[in-house]
């Protein structure tokens, strides 16, 4: 029953700053332009400061060199959704228009604007550099495959561009993860001011993360969300299969019991907010994408606590 609990506090606390983010937006607080620099604060300027200073405050280089090998549990799992999801487009026969969008989402989670803050909310600061390493995996899946698979949606053919995909996938939270470890690693220490100054900074992400997801949801009609057999199949990806998969992989393993939970708790995160981003991007259809993004969010909030109490039995 404490689990219960613990659980419930845990999503209440993100629920309330997503509530803060919805409210203002429905007053019209933000426009499209604020709405991206919120988005552009936090990926590029606090989560950096966040990864950098939590890194170096927290984890010493052993830690961190026995936690990086694990990597290979992210991307083993998200590459058996993907293939799940091609037999499911296939056998379900989903519309053209939307099988790569459909097998993106189904395969990828959102490990930074809603995985992070449930992690931290639920395990606290020490559950990072586990966060941190199926956030490595994720946005790699994503910015290569994911992004290939939303473009044959488009209305042009699809192509990769190794160019533009590295610099996706070495995106600024990346860098500040990466030259957090690199720094403990050598054993480099960082002036306390300048640690402060990072500490402050990074301490922006979270609420950022969760009033940005409000604005988010405010900016889909509540009125389109509907649950079809492409919507309840995705549903299913994410909350069912994706958590069932990775702890088919981790169960068994001698990993920490921390890192399990925290993987599983990963996988079954909703769709990532770059999706409907993307899919506009390449003339996909964004609709669809913004449509489930908001309804795995919601549903996360109530799959987070049934699911948190079940990995505390690993």
């Amino acid at each position: 029953m404490l689990i219960f609990i613990k659980a419930i506090s845990g999503v209440l606390i993100i629920l309330i700053m997503i509530a803060l983010g919805f409210i203002l937006a429905r007053n019209d607080w933000f426009d499209e332009k604020s709405t991206s620099l919120i988005a552009r604060l936090v990926t590029q300027i606090a989560l950096p400061a966040y990864m950098i200073s939590t890194i170096m405050g927290k984890f010493s280089a052993h830690k961190l060199l026995t936690t990086l090998p694990d990597l290979v549990f992210p991307v083993i799992s998200m590459f058996l959704l993907y293939i799940v999801s091609i037999i499911i487009a296939r056998t379900s026969n989903i519309s053209m228009k939307h099988r790569g969008l459909f097998e993106s989402m189904f395969s990828n989670s959102n490990t930074v604007f809603v995985g992070l803050p449930v992690n931290m909310a639920l395990f606290g600061p020490i559950s990072l550099p586990f966060v941190l390493v199926y956030y490595m995996a994720n946005t790699t899946f994503f910015w290569t495959l994911g992004v290939y698979l939303i473009q044959k949606d488009g209305r042009n053919a699809a192509v990769f561009n190794w160019k533009q995909t590295l610099k996706k996938v070495f995106s600024p939270p990346l860098l500040g993860f990466m030259v957090g470890v690199l720094l403990v690693l050598i054993h480099v220490k960082l002036p306390d001011f300048l640690m402060q100054d990072l500490t402050y900074v990074g301490d922006l992400t979270i609420p950022l993360s969760m009033i940005f997801i409000g604005i988010s949801i405010n900016s889909v009609n509540l009125m389109d969300i509907h649950f079809d057999r492409s919507n309840f199949l995705i549903l299913l990806g994410r909350f069912l299969l994706a958590p069932s998969v990775m702890t088919l992989l981790v169960v068994f393993t001698p990993m920490p019991i921390l890192m399990k939970q925290v993987f599983i708790m990963q996988s079954a995160m909703p769709i990532m907010t770059n999706a409907p981003v993307v899919s506009r991007l390449y003339h996909a259809d964004s609709e669809y994408a913004s449509i489930m993004v908001t309804e795995t969010t919601l549903l996360s909030l109530i799959v987070i606590p049934v699911l948190m109490v079940l990995v505390q039995k690993l």
